[in-house]
């Protein structure tokens, strides 16, 4: 199946990763990049969607909600916008046809997809249903909530009530990229608002505030050293300060990305 091309390639990925920034295992990381190589590629379909299997075998329910083939999007990271939009485009298709409705922990994953395409809206409505009242008994095809807010499935399962959850800090931050984007996928219903303690990849704190869908201010604390890449539109003519005031060097990478370097534990302003 194309999960499991997907799931090897991103252990067989992260594992030569490891092995270069660590400076060991040169031998193995080179043969796992050659059976990497011999891994079927994540595939687009006559139908313009992202195959599932090998071949192209007729669905038996095209609403089924299980969206495995679509791992590569979320949680894992080879499918992007930015570096494989046809892939991206593919895998909207995909998630238009399987369609929305399902059960709890289905729509929590599909928050999740959606918001990594960047479309807030759309993973605003499946928020929502995700959070609708539901009852004891409730047919196993529909999701929702309980009175206490567990997730429906039913009876149960933690799988909606946190995928919800990571659902929500993946529209307001996202960092598989390589680069924090900030605010990638906001509603319009989410036109003013904040967010305090997210973690980006890089051991990067961050609180935000936005008003009229665009960005004030975001704290940034850099638990690590390491450079900061920021991600957003006209990032170029953002500011960086440090938190006496100071305005911090940063370097325009594009139009909407800059990078600045970062003091292990001190704590960056970015505004405009």
């Amino acid at each position: 199946s194309t999960m499991d091309n997907q799931i090897v390639r991103e252990l067989f990925t992260n594992t030569i990763e490891a092995a270069g920034i660590l400076g060991v295992d040169s031998a193995f990381a080179a043969e796992l990049a050659a059976k990497r190589d011999r891994l079927m590629p994540t595939t687009i379909g006559k139908d313009g969607r992202i195959m599932e299997w090998l071949e192209p075998y007729e669905e038996v329910e095209p609403t089924h909600r299980h969206v495995s083939h679509l791992y590569g999007l979320y949680p894992g990271n080879e499918i992007s916008i930015e570096h494989t939009p046809e892939l991206a485009e593919a895998a909207r298709k995909s998630l238009e046809v399987r369609g929305d409705q399902s059960t709890g922990w289905s729509m929590a994953w599909k928050i999740n997809f959606w918001a990594r395409l960047r479309d807030g809206n759309r993973a605003h409505k499946l928020l929502k249903e995700a959070l609708t009242l539901t009852y004891t008994g409730n047919p196993a095809n529909i999701g929702g909530v309980y009175q206490n807010l567990f997730d429906t499935h039913p009876p149960f399962q933690i799988d909606g009530n946190f995928g919800a959850t990571s659902g929500i800090a993946e529209m307001l931050l996202q960092s598989q990229g390589g680069y924090i984007e900030l605010l990638p996928a906001i509603p319009d219903d989410w036109a003013n608002g904040t967010f305090e303690g997210l973690k980006a990849r890089g051991n990067f704190e961050i609180d935000a505030e936005w008003k009229n869908g665009v960005l004030v201010t975001a704290e940034l604390t850099s638990n690590s050293g390491k450079e900061c890449v920021i991600k957003y539109p006209d990032a170029k003519d953002l500011i960086v300060k440090s938190k006496n005031g100071d305005t911090v060097a940063k370097k325009v990478i594009d139009n909407d990305k800059i990078s600045f370097i970062t003091t292990a534990g001190a704590v960056y302003e970015i505004c405009r």
